[in-house]
């Protein structure tokens, strides 16, 4: 969209939420937002088909935020015109035994998108210095040689995680993968809506968690952890952008506009051409075919 200057939401090193917008509508209508979002999710569709033909990048999408920020939806509504086999959705929930027994990135490597696919992850590897930060007592769980208590876990163990989450971007980029992270920025106030709204309502019940209040509590620790993990790993080859979220239909223009301005950019990313021989007899393969 014209009026989204994309480089607006590039995370910097010195950002602190609290002084970030969490509202913006551009000052168009709903109905006008849905119709900009219909327009540019086509050109989004039609670009994974390239890609896909073209068969040497993988995208790989990382939405973290606040419960109730709007993940979901945003997966539903960005997503809707590409092709169903074109990209791959995965929701990264309380680690199972199974993920414990291994490093806390392996079972982001295993659903990571093949080449010509789109991957998203709705929250991502950054719940591993995000949730554990503010509940430390979860990265006893994963038996780290070392860590015996929570006393153990200091500032080092975190700078080196980040240096651990760099590494395994680095790793990905270098080998075809195009890495976007949003960090969908919602007020405190628009999240107490949200979760009365999930009380008010029966269908939405089910979204509902008594957690989610207490979670709630430790707001002002979880921008904190937000800010540090930002700051450390925003690169030009996995770069963060911080999207605000209480008006839900433009964070999903802004993001799709991010996602199909900054894609475009790879020139190199175009339909692969016909074998000149296949080239030189398509009339003939026509022919074939109109004889039958």
């Amino acid at each position: 969209m014209d009026y989204i200057e994309v480089n607006n939401y590039r995370a910097h090193k010195s950002n602190e939420l609290a002084t970030l917008p969490t509202y913006e509508d551009f000052g168009r209508t709903e109905k006008q937002l849905k119709k900009d979002l219909s327009k540019t999710r086509r050109e989004l569709g039609e670009f994974q088909d390239m890609l896909y033909a073209h068969g040497k990048y993988s995208v790989l999408i990382c939405l973290q935020g606040m419960d109730t920020a709007g993940k979901d939806s945003l997966i539903r509504e960005v997503f809707k015109d590409f092709n169903v086999s074109g990209v791959e959705v995965h929701s990264f929930k309380v680690p199972t035994e199974l993920e414990l027994d291994h490093n806390y990135l392996w079972r982001h490597y295993l659903v990571l998108p093949a080449k010509g696919k789109f991957g998203v992850f709705n929250r991502t590897h950054y719940e591993n210095v995000l949730v554990t930060r503010v509940h430390p007592e979860y990265i006893l769980g994963e038996r780290i040689p070392g860590i015996h208590n929570v006393d153990d876990i200091d500032q080092k163990f975190w700078d080196k995680r980040f240096e651990q989450i760099n590494n395994f971007e680095r790793h990905l980029h270098q080998n075809g993968t195009i890495i976007f992270k949003f960090f969908l920025n919602l007020s405190k106030e628009e999240q107490r809506q949200r979760l009365l709204r999930r009380l008010s309502l029966r269908e939405k019940h089910w979204k509902f968690s008594p957690k989610d209040l207490n979670e709630r509590l430790l707001w002002d620790k979880y921008q904190n952890c937000y800010e540090e993990a930002i700051a450390n790993t925003s690169f030009d080859h996995a770069p963060w952008d911080i999207i605000p979220a209480d008006n839900k239909k433009a964070a999903r223009v802004i993001i799709a506009t991010i996602l199909l301005e900054r894609l475009k950019k790879y020139k190199d990313i175009k339909e692969p051409a016909l074998d000149d021989k296949i080239m030189a007899n398509l009339e003939s393969y026509e022919k074939q075919l109109q004889s039958e």
